[in-house]
């Protein structure tokens, strides 16, 4: 019912991470977060799927259906292991749903996640990433159960549980007959619109009767005559859950447009549906019914997101708020200590400590804990002036109206029973004191039900909480009476009251959206009765339904021997992975430099001998103290001798500085802020070698280069510079350099080495000659000249130096497009990021000296880095706002600019779109699809239906298509400066695909199965022929030549097999030349960038499971022989090279086995097997097409790690072989040449046209935007279109019994 707008979180980890054994380096490989206080795992969406996983949550908490579930074994469903294997009888949805279950009741993870059971739907990542209707997903989800359990014990399983029935009947007025018929149900749909709630719907539809009279009379059988009668529905077998669909969504025929109902709906917690029964002899309880489950839609009527309210029926969850704090003074405290700090804590977690003295109060702070019960406390008084009797007249002062006990015990003195509803209570309270208990008392004493409760000993709460009275004889305490009972009252808290955790009655409800697990009150559902965040469907079960004591807290209850293994053994494998994740990001290596191994001289430290002696790496638990370090590094220098200083160094251009001294032994790492591969510096904290260490930023040492003037021996100065380099501290005077280079007198010139063109030479005045390197903003690099003060000549100029400064680019150059004669084609005007467009594009006019008519016909267009025009700007827009860069290129052209409400767009015809092709339109952005692509075809001067338009993506090719003729643009996100594109054809229905089909003949196989024509010469034909060739395109496999002709395109279902498609494409008048015996005959393979990309393995598989998508194209390669290649088989081209010549044999094709593992030994061994070659007389190489290069497969198994010094197995799938199906490798034959070179000639040629064409796109870059695709970097990102509506479905029928 939905496109593809949602509020979703994208956390990451499949199923399939448990037992992989991948060591846990970056942050995306970490084990799944363990579960929250709550105790209870969420789902992980898709993208798209909260809808799926608010009803998952609710199937999953109701427990009747989970058991049944769990009922069937193996022997009935059969095992996911064998799901691959063709004769196997595996009922996948079933058995991903028990996993599933299983994984939210044992899995120690915050989410689990849906990939396999979306999977076992037959969903595509397109479907994963569209919402639906979560009502559509119940019908469809429970019919798909019901055809997977067929033939099993559990086939009623839907049934028994919500199946239920409705009688309709119509009773003629005349003769008092009664028509029946009955109507099964799985859920209820009720009314929304012009309806106050559940209870008045069900009386509309089963209590109320439609009379037909009048114009609409009712035809008798028994009567044989029109009649008047009188028609009634009612609720003839209550099933044991019942489900309500909410009517939210409606049609407004005169805005023809859809809405929701936002309009308030009530629903009880408990339901009595005695009213709506046919049968109502019964006994109540029958028919009473408790809310479990409330599945919440947020948004509109085209998009939102789903979470669900779920009442924990087996109390598997931790309802428990986060902190319960206490906080009470105590007299005999005060008098011995003067104050007193007394903290309670619920469920495991501490709380803040809160420093109490006499006289001052004690203020809690809830801001930050919405959820926590407050802290309650009571102020004791000096004098008690209570009194039994107490009115509220008597109340006056504010100090009497403060204490609640007070006004709420006068409230019940003034109820003739002394008993009252608590929320009258409430009620009463606001209307005598003027404010409301959550105004007034909530922050200091928590909730009114609450703290009826925590003040037992005066107020008497009925069993069910609903009402209230005074206890006989009661009256408000005296000081020392409340004293006691506060103490009481503390020692009730402090140990974890059972009403809190363990009271049966205790409704234990959560929030449950995706991922996050929150606990709610009973009376956050109330909040759901209206608005745009509402109920959307209800789920009630019978009130008798009554779970078995062992069930309660128990989360392994009735879970199959099976399932408790494998969670067991996954969350072994978890705690595992954690343990190492905790490890690997605890863990971070210090670099040791020791005093002793070095010296200091020209500003900074040296190693001694050489930098591998001097530092030693120390790998170190950054939760440790600095003591703990200080301790490791004592233990490993056992002859370090005196005090131990620890400083974090850093090694400059100058060599090692010391910076910061580390003190406090006893923080941790993280707290002193050392970072991973942090230098530290091990001494004495004094000196090094005898020398005194300067240390600190304040000193660090700079690397400058010192130009100065080479003097002779009689000290006559020689026209040369000497470019010398000279350390100096920072914190050093400028001046300085004149002591340094014995100059007694002098000019100081800077360059500043960060200014971008000619060098850059300022003149340092000499009352700046004081001021330090770093006040002057010197860095290492930089560059300084000295010069004779009474030199007049500067020595740079002599030496053909500049002497300049560069100013900011403060301007923008705009050029004449307007094809209209001007003395000058650009200009430059000066501008400020806050410069009005306006006033740029009339001072444009004004100094190119064209007429004044422009200003109200011309707008300035952005140039791109190609010389492409982009999307005009707006007159109103500042520089900064149109994000234009000081320097940036804009054009004049004639035409006004789009207004706010309009849409510029550019537009081009077919997909490959050539540089200068595309044309531009200027839109109303709330014109439709159908009428926008009207006026491009009228423009295009194309005519037809048969055309659609697509999205063009940022690879700058067609992208997804925009199905919605009716939307408008703006709907779609369109925005100014997107490309659209005219693509002939029109799209297929829905489940349909238009799949083009090639004809592939790989270079040097067998002509057998060519047509009489001769391929290599045909020509270009609808599609023509598409040839990788080398001349043409220099990154093509010259190596192995691709030629695809295309055949046609092929119009066949998403649930059609491989072997079918095969079967269609031989049935294209273009395939009539090839003779082929059958499909199997034929390899499939999908067509990515011109050239073979995927293998399509399996001939039985749906098209659907391959997820191809719209714009899949296929192509169709013959083979000599039938072939079945299983999932661990791999294909891979192989070309002997032929001894002597440089060159290779034609390819031939090996299927590797990769049971045994992706390593270089298992491939080596298939390769000699297949040439019947001794294995360690061979060699082989990857050929790397893009380069025109060959990477040798190294001969051994395992490498050494350089950091670790560890073994690991090599995987040819990894770095840097990435080997897939289709790739080339080469074989040497040792036996008759032993050299290292895999090239050939080919190799050569391709590698120098690939230099030649690299040389031309950098001299032109109209070439590079063509050959490389980039998007225009003015371009605007695209924006994601609102996805069309799709029908939802569950693929059953492709799972095999």
């Amino acid at each position: 019912m939905f496109g593809d707008l949602f509020e979703e979180d994208y956390s990451g980890v499949s199923n399939d991470h448990y037992g992989k054994g991948k060591k846990l380096k970056t942050k995306g490989l970490e084990p799944p977060a363990p579960r929250e206080f709550t105790n209870l795992s969420g789902i992980r969406n898709q993208g798209g799927t909260c809808y799926l996983n608010s009803l998952l949550q609710t199937l999953h908490f109701t427990p009747e259906f989970r058991e049944a579930l769990f009922s069937l074994g193996p022997e009935e469903l059969g095992s996911l292991e064998d799901k691959d294997k063709p004769d196997a009888k595996v009922r996948i949805i079933p058995l991903q749903l028990q996993r599933l279950f299983a994984q939210l009741l044992l899995l120690d993870q915050e989410a689990a996640s849906t990939a396999d059971l979306t999977d076992s739907f037959g969903w595509t990542s397109d479907e994963e990433m569209r919402q639906h209707d979560v009502q559509e997903l119940n019908r469809i989800l429970f019919s798909a159960l019901e055809t997977s359990l067929v033939g099993t014990s559990g086939h009623d399983l839907i049934n028994r549980l919500y199946h239920g029935t409705i009688v309709n009947q119509i009773v003629c007025k005349e003769c008092k007959n009664v028509s029946e018929k009955q109507e099964d149900f799985l859920d209820l749909t009720v009314a929304v619109r012009n309806v106050s709630g559940l209870e008045d719907a069900l009386w509309n539809m089963y209590v109320e009767e439609e009379v037909f009279d009048y114009d609409n009379l009712y035809h008798c059988g028994t009567c044989d005559r029109l009649v008047k009668a009188a028609k009634s529905a009612k609720l003839h077998k209550l099933p044991p859950f019942l489900t309500f669909s909410l009517l939210r969504f409606n049609f407004d025929f005169v805005k023809c447009e859809r809405y929701k109902e936002t309009s308030c709906y009530t629903f009880p917690l408990r339901i009595n549906l005695k009213p709506f029964c046919e049968q109502s002899e019964l006994d109540d309880l029958e028919y009473m019914y408790d809310l479990f489950s409330v599945i919440i839609h947020k948004g509109g009527c085209y998009g939102g997101h789903y979470h669900v309210y779920i009442k924990d029926v087996d109390h598997l969850g931790n309802w428990q708020f986060q902190v319960l704090m206490l906080c009470l003074p105590d007299p005999v405290l005060y008098e011995h200590q003067g104050g007193s700090c007394v903290s309670a804590r619920l469920g495991g977690l501490e709380t803040s400590t809160l420093d109490f003295f006499p006289g001052f109060p004690c203020h809690l702070f809830s801001e930050d804990f919405p959820d926590v019960l407050l802290l309650v406390q009571h102020v004791f008084k000096k004098e008690d002036k209570s009194n039994p009797d107490v009115n509220l007249e008597d109340l006056q002062n504010e100090e009497e109206i403060d204490d609640p006990l007070m006004i709420l015990k006068a409230v019940l003195l003034q109820e003739e029973s002394n008993l009252i509803p608590v929320d009258q209570l409430g009620q009463k309270l606001l209307k005598k004191i003027g404010m409301s208990w959550n105004k007034k008392y909530r922050k200091q004493y928590g909730p009114l039900r609450k703290f009826l409760q925590l003040h037992s000993q005066i107020f008497l709460l009925s069993s069910d909480e609903s009402t209230v009275s005074l206890l006989k004889d009661c009256s408000l305490q005296a000081e020392s009476d409340i004293r006691r009972s506060d103490q009481q009252l503390l020692k009730t808290l402090t140990s974890e009251p059972p009403e809190l955790n363990d009271r049966p009655s205790c409704p234990h409800w959560f929030d449950i959206n995706d991922s996050k697990v929150q606990p709610i009150k009973e009376k956050d559902i109330e909040q759901q009765f209206q608005g745009k965040e509402s109920a959307y469907m209800l789920f009630y079960r019978k009130s008798q339904l009554q779970r078995p004591p062992e069930a309660r807290a128990n989360p392994r209850y009735r879970v199959p021997c099976h399932l408790l293994n494998e969670m067991d053994a996954a969350n072994i494998e978890l705690q595992i992975k954690r343990a190492e994740c905790d490890s690997t990001n605890n863990n971070f290596e210090l670099h040791l430099h020791l005093g002793p191994h070095y010296h200091f001289f020209n500003g900074a430290l040296h190693p001694v001998v050489s930098q591998t002696e001097s530092m030693w790496d120390l790998t170190f638990d950054k939760r440790k103290t600095l003591g703990d370090l200080r301790q490791s590094i004592f233990q490993l220098l056992e002859f370090w001798e005196g005090d131990m200083v620890l400083s974090v160094a850093k090694f400059v251009p100058a060599g090692l500085h010391v910076y910061q001294t580390l003190d406090g032994d006893h923080r941790t790492l993280c707290e002193i802020e050392i970072a991973d591969g942090e230098d530290i510096f091990v001494w004495n904290g004094v000196e090094v070698g005898g020398i005194q260490i300067p240390a600190g930023s304040d000193c660090e040492p700079l690397l400058l280069n010192v130009l100065h003037p080479a003097t002779s021996g009689e000290e006559e100065e020689c026209q040369q510079l000497i470019d010398s380099p000279h350390v100096f501290p920072s914190n050093a005077e400028i001046g300085s350099v004149f002591t340094a280079f014995a100059i007694p007198d002098g000019v100081i010139l800077v360059n500043n080495t960060e200014s971008v063109g000619e060098e850059s030479w300022t003149t340092i005045p000499k009352e700046d000659l004081k001021k330090t390197f770093r006040e002057q903003g010197l860095r290492n690099g930089s560059s300084i000249l000295i010069q004779d003060s009474n030199d007049g000549n500067s020595l740079l100029t002599k030496q053909g130096k500049w002497i300049t400064s560069m100013n900011e680019i403060d301007w923008l150059q705009v050029k004449n497009l307007c094809q209209l004669d001007s003395e000058e084609e650009q200009v430059k005007i000066s501008a400020t990021l806050n410069t009005v467009v306006f006033d740029i594009r009339i001072k444009a006019i004004k100094e190119l000296k064209l007429m004044k008519e422009l200003a109200e016909d011309s707008c300035l267009r952005p140039i791109d880095r190609n010389g492409k025009l982009l999307c005009p700007v707006p007159d109103n827009y500042t520089l900064k706002e149109a994000e234009l860069k000081m320097g940036s290129s804009l054009g004049l052209c004639l035409g006004k600019a789009p207004t706010s409400s309009q849409l510029f767009l550019f537009f081009a015809v077919g997909s490959d779109v050539q540089p200068g092709t595309e044309m531009e339109i200027i839109v109303e952005e709330t014109i439709s699809v159908r009428d926008c692509l009207k006026v491009m075809l009228e423009k295009s001067g194309l005519s037809g239906d048969a055309w659609h338009l697509r999205k063009m993506d940022w690879c700058y090719e067609a992208g997804e298509a925009l199905c919605e003729e009716d939307a408008a643009l703006k709907e779609l996100m369109l925005s100014s400066g997107d490309t659209l594109l005219l693509i002939e054809g029109k799209l297929p229905p829905l489940g349909f695909l238009k799949v083009p089909i090639w004809w592939y003949q790989p270079r040097g196989s067998l002509h057998h199965w060519k047509s009489h024509q001769d391929q290599t010469n045909c020509t270009f034909s609808q599609g023509g022929v598409w040839r990788a060739n080398s001349i043409q395109d220099a990154s093509s496999d010259a190596h192995a030549e691709v030629s695809l002709r295309y055949l046609g395109d092929v119009d066949i279902s998403e649930d059609a097999t491989l072997g079918e498609l095969k079967s269609q494409a031989m049935t294209l008048p273009s395939f009539s030349e090839f003779s082929i015996p059958s499909p199997a005959f034929l390899r499939a393979w999908t067509v990515e960038s011109r050239r073979p990309g995927r293998l399509l393995r399996v001939h039985y598989q749906r098209l659907r499971e391959y997820k191809l998508g719209q714009r899949t194209e296929i192509c169709l390669e013959p083979l000599q022989k039938e072939e079945n290649l299983g999932p661990q088989h791999v294909l891979l081209r192989t070309q002997m090279r032929l001894p002597g010549k440089r060159a290779h044999a034609l390819p031939g094709d090996l299927v590797w086995d990769t049971a045994r593992g992706w390593t270089a030994g298992s491939l080596r061994h298939q390769v000699a097997d297949f040439y019947c070659l001794p294995v360690e007389k061979i060699e082989i190489a990857k050929y790397l097409p893009e380069k025109f290069e060959w990477l040798p497969v190294p001969s051994w198994n395992q490498q050494i790690t350089k950091r670790k010094k560890k073994k690991k197995q090599d995987n040819l799938q990894g770095a840097p072989y990435h080997l897939k199906d289709g790739d080339t490798i080469g074989i040497k034959n040792l036996l008759v040449e032993d050299d290292d070179d895999f090239s050939a000639v080919r190799d050569d040629i391709g590698s120098e046209k690939q230099e030649e064409f690299a040389l031309g796109k950098k001299r032109s870059p109209e070439a590079l935007r063509v050959r490389s695709g980039d998007v225009p970097s003015g371009a605007a990102t695209p924006a994601r279109p609102r996805g069309p509506e799709a029908s939802l479905s569950i693929h059953v029928g492709s799972f095999r019994y």
